[in-house]
């Protein structure tokens, strides 16, 4: 800015020597400062205020929980973190997922059948170790659904009485094993169908039964 466009702050500083001019230097860096932190004081106030985007605890809980373990099974694996190879590997990651964690896989476009494809939301962040909590948040705004997923109160399988449960229960024991019984028509079937298969699927609590 040329003479006759200084600030009149500056103007009078000029005039009051060299000295002057470097008090006036040094108020305009203490004032920025100023702003600076009073900034930063304002970011961090809207970050707590309720109407935040932050998740609270529960909130996206088959999307953290399902990229958490995909996560972790990477580095267990030391998987190359590049976009590309992480999105190969949750694609193969996905052809196990069964119930709630399977429609995640189709929100995000990781399953053959998927409508949309938002895979990349995914794997560009993990590529650079987001938090998968940071992710999912992401993908809220993507996909309500995602973050609407649940997971369902799990039986425990050592103590239940099969007999008491209703068909529809026993028919989503099933289904998260990935299994199905064929030719199933009574509930009984359902029972003998699950108690086959306990051992394979839920070896600690098939021990602990004595009705098997």
């Amino acid at each position: 800015m040329g003479r006759h466009g200084a600030r009149p702050g500056r103007q009078a500083a000029q005039r009051g020597g060299r000295g002057s001019v470097r008090r006036w230097r040094r108020r305009r860096r203490r004032r920025r400062r100023m702003w600076a932190t009073h900034g930063l004081a304002v970011a961090l106030a809207l970050s707590v205020l309720p109407g935040s985007r932050t998740l609270r605890p529960g909130d996206c809980e088959v999307c953290v929980s399902y990229l958490g373990r995909f996560y972790q099974d990477l580095k267990d694996r030391d998987v190359t973190f590049s976009p590309a190879s992480i999105e190969k590997e949750l694609v193969k990651f996905c052809r196990e997922a069964r119930g709630k964690e399977n429609r995640l896989c189709y929100y995000i476009g990781a399953t053959d059948d998927a409508a949309t494809k938002i895979i990349n939301e995914v794997s560009k962040p993990l590529a650079h170790h987001i938090p998968v909590e940071k992710i999912c948040e992401k993908l809220k705004k993507k996909d309500s659904q995602i973050c609407e997923l649940k997971y369902d109160k799990q039986i425990d399988l050592s103590t239940v009485d099969l007999k008491k449960l209703r068909v529809k229960e026993l028919k989503k024991i099933l289904d998260d094993w990935g299994e199905t019984c064929k030719g199933c028509a009574e509930k009984s079937d359902y029972i003998r169908k699950i108690n086959e298969l306990m051992p394979k699927y839920a070896p600690k609590a098939a021990s602990s039964r004595t009705d098997l």
